[in-house]
C-alpha cells in the first residue's frame, strides 16, 4: 500500500520520497502552490511541494503535529491529514474531488470477501505508535468511527478507498449525526457538487474542532479520545475560472435535519470558528473575495 509521509513540524527529522501528485486538466492555467500571492504556506512547499495544493489549509506552526500525505498508483494524493501527535486527534483532512478521482474501479462489498469479511478499519502505520489511535480506542466506545474522507468518495481503486479506513482519517461521532447530517452533506458533495455541472475540481477541507476547549464535547470513557463539539466543512469550487466557496457549520449531536442551507457560512466565518485559514493557496485577491461570501443559490440551497 503506497502512501507518503512527511513530518511538518520539528517532532521528527525523516526525509521520504516524495510521489507526485496527478493535478486535473481543467485546473486554472497555474497549478496549485505556484500562483503569485500564495504566501501562507510558502515556505512549507520546499518542504513538500504538496503542501501548495489548493485543498491545504494554513499548517498549525509548534507544538507535535504531523502532515500525513496519503496517496496511490494513478490517482496520486488520496487525501492529506494534520495530525496532533498530543491530542492522538486529526485537526483536518483536506482532498480533491474531480472526474478523474470520482472513477468506480472498487465496490465496498468486496470488503466482505476478505477473511475478516468487513470493513478494513485499521491504524496508520505512518504514525509513530506512542500516538496513533487503535482499534480498541473505538471498541464499546459509544461513538461512531466517522470517516472525515468518505468511503465512498473513494471507490476508484481498492487501495484508495482502503486508505480512507485508516484512523488519521476517523474521528469519534454521535450514529444519530454520521448518519444524519452529515451523512446528507456527504451525498451532496458526491452527487451533487461533484458533478461537471459545479465543478472542474472541488477543494475540500473537513473535521471536528480539538484545539479549543470549549469546542470539545468530551471524551471517550475508556480511551479518552477527543469528541469534538462541531464539525466542519470547507469547499471550494473552480469551475471555468470561475471560484465559489461554501463553509458549513454544524453542531454534533443528532440530527436529521436534510437542508444544509441552515449550516451554510462564509468561509471567513468559518475560519473564525475554527482557527483555521482555510485555502490560504489561492491568491489573496482571489481568496479575499471568495472567502467573503456564499451564493446560496449557485450552490443549489
Amino acid at each position: 500500500m503506497k502512501h507518503y509521509r512527511l513530518v511538518a513540524l520539528s517532532l521528527f527529522a525523516i526525509a521520504l520520497t516524495c510521489f507526485s501528485c496527478q493535478e486535473d486538466d481543467n485546473l486554472p492555467s497555474q497549478k496549485p502552490g505556484t500562483q503569485t500571492g500564495v504566501n501562507t504556506n510558502a515556505n512549507a512547499t520546499n518542504v513538500n511541494p504538496n503542501y501548495g495544493r489548493l485543498e491545504f489549509p494554513r499548517l498549525k506552526t509548534g507544538g507535535n503535529n504531523l502532515v500525513l500525505v496519503h496517496s496511490v498508483d494513478n490517482y496520486g494524493v488520496n487525501f492529506a491529514v494534520e495530525w496532533d501527535c498530543d491530542k492522538k486527534a486529526q485537526r483536518w483532512t483536506c482532498y480533491q474531488l474531480n472526474s478523474i478521482n470520482s472513477v468506480k474501479n472498487w465496490s465496498r462489498d468486496n470488503w466482505k470477501k476478505t477473511e475478516w469479511g468487513g470493513d478494513p478499519f485499521q491504524e496508520d502505520t505512518t504514525i509513530p505508535q506512542q500516538y496513533r489511535t487503535t482499534l480498541a480506542d473505538y471498541r464499546s466506545s459509544g461513538y461512531d468511527r466517522g470517516h472525515i474522507c468518505p468511503s465512498a468518495d473513494r471507490l476508484n481503486s481498492k487501495e484508495a478507498n482502503e486508505q480512507t479506513y485508516y484512523l488519521s482519517n476517523i474521528q469519534p461521532q454521535v450514529n444519530g449525526f454520521n448518519t444524519g447530517v452529515w451523512l446528507t452533506m456527504e451525498g451532496a458533495l458526491r452527487n451533487t457538487w461533484n458533478t461537471n455541472n459545479y465543478r472542474d475540481v472541488l477543494y475540500i477541507c473537513k473535521g471536528g474542532t480539538i484545539d479549543k476547549s470549549s469546542q470539545i464535547a468530551g471524551y471517550t470513557s475508556k480511551s479518552k479520545l477527543i469528541v469534538p463539539k462541531y464539525y466542519f466543512t470547507a469547499i471550494l469550487s473552480v469551475k471555468n475560472g470561475k471560484y465559489h466557496a461554501l463553509g458549513l457549520w454544524f453542531e454534533h449531536k443528532s440530527n436529521e435535519d436534510t437542508k444544509l442551507r441552515n449550516y451554510a457560512v462564509t468561509i471567513d466565518r468559518l475560519e473564525k470558528l475554527t482557527g483555521i485559514d482555510f485555502f490560504c493557496n489561492l491568491p489573496d485577491a482571489i481568496e479575499n473575495e471568495v472567502e467573503a461570501k456564499i451564493d446560496l443559490k449557485w450552490w443549489g440551497l
